[in-house]
């Protein structure tokens, strides 16, 4: 059954799903923790660097003569009216139907969905990844969810089990999860780099 219609979600080449208030939860902890290790201030994470990273992370490479296109879903619980952790930050006047261009990896669209009147914000990334699993114009599928509460990482690892198709599919997390019909990586090599942290400092 869908819970909300999925139908206005443009079927990109590569689309990342994410919790939104989860990747500014992490943002923040990270933020406070490698500002005590480094000793300095950490800015906010860079939007549009970590969003790459991600699809990085998701097997997006740059391909001579091809201009890649990637839409990133940031799905929000209704309170919230920004990120507090990235910039750019206001899903109204700064995220919501924007995008923004890299010229080695293409052009990347943002889209922000309040969620929380008709369906919880769990329920709204799992049939939207359910969605998306059947659009097989779709090559790479990237989610993030809040898999430190909850059972969104099991539910999905579940759902994901029957899919059969030639997509590849990453799940994102802080830790190495119980694995499934699909990829697993860190979240927090992409969110380190956004937030402007070098590899160098950390060795």
């Amino acid at each position: 059954m869908n819970v909300q219609d999925t139908s206005h979600i443009r079927m990109s080449e590569n689309i990342i799903v994410a919790d939104a208030d989860y990747i500014d939860y992490v943002a923040f902890q990270l933020s406070v923790q490698f500002e005590r290790i480094l000793n300095r201030r950490i800015p906010q994470a860079d939007l549009s660097r970590w969003a790459i990273n991600v699809a990085l992370d998701g097997g997006l490479r740059a391909t001579e003569g091809v201009k890649h296109e990637t839409q990133v879903v940031l799905v929000h619980d209704k309170g919230k009216t920004k990120l507090e952790n990235f910039a750019p930050s206001n899903y109204a006047k700064e995220l919501n139907a924007q995008a923004f261009e890299d010229p080695t990896f293409g052009e990347f669209l943002v889209n922000a969905y309040a969620v929380g009147d008709v369906v919880s914000k769990d329920d709204y990334i799992l049939d939207t990844v359910q969605t998306i699993t059947q659009h097989p114009e779709v090559k790479r599928l990237m989610v993030i969810p809040n898999g430190e509460q909850g059972d969104l990482y099991g539910q999905l690892r579940r759902m994901l089990h029957n899919v059969d198709n030639d997509q590849r599919i990453t799940l994102f997390a802080m830790q190495p999860m119980e694995g499934g019909n699909f990829r697993q990586e860190i979240l927090g090599y992409s969110m380190l780099s956004a937030l402007g942290i070098r590899g160098d400092e950390i060795k």
